[in-house]
C-alpha cells in the first residue's frame, strides 16, 4: 500500500506550504493539495469523496489547517476508514517531519504522534526566550 500525503486547506495556503516543502526536500511527488474555496464552482464534498474513491488501494496521510473548519470536518466523515489519517493544524515543521519519515516508518500513526509532538514544541513565542535568556546572563 502506498502513502500520500493530501494537504487540504482554505486557499492557497496548502499550494504555499507545498512549494515550501520542495523547496527544502526537492520535488514532492505523493504530495497532492486541495485549495478549497478558491472559486464559486468548487465543491468540497466531491472532491474529498473523489480523493477517498481514487486512494483506496494508498493509505493516506491528510493534513488540514483548521481543527473543526469545514475542510477538516469533511475528511473527518471518512476517519473510520483503515487507510485514511486525519491531522489538523498544518504548519512546515510538521509537515517537513511527517513528509521525511513517510516511507521509512513501519507505524505511520507513531510517527504522526511523534511528529505533532515534535511540531508542538516549534511553536515557541521567542520575545519571552529572549527575556529568559538576558535575565540567564545576570
Amino acid at each position: 500500500m502506498a502513502r500520500k500525503i493530501i494537504l487540504a486547506t482554505h486557499g492557497n495556503f496548502g499550494q504555499g506550504i507545498r512549494t515550501s516543502l520542495e523547496l527544502i526536500c526537492g520535488k514532492a511527488t505523493n504530495v497532492e493539495v486541495i485549495c478549497a474555496y478558491m472559486d464559486e464552482a468548487f465543491d468540497l464534498g466531491k472532491t474529498v469523496e473523489k480523493i477517498i474513491f481514487d486512494n483506496q488501494s494508498n493509505e493516506l496521510l491528510v493534513i488540514t489547517d483548521i481543527f473543526g473548519g469545514s475542510v477538516n470536518n469533511e475528511f473527518f466523515k471518512y476517519v473510520e476508514r483503515s487507510n485514511v489519517h486525519l491531522v489538523s493544524g498544518l504548519n512546515l515543521s510538521l509537515l517537513i517531519e511527517l513528509y521525511t519519515q513517510l516511507e521509512i516508518t513501519d507505524s505511520l500513526e507513531n510517527l504522526i504522534i511523534q511528529a505533532i509532538k515534535t511540531s508542538q514544541e516549534t511553536i515557541q513565542y521567542c520575545n519571552v526566550l529572549k527575556a529568559k535568556d538576558e535575565e540567564e546572563e545576570f
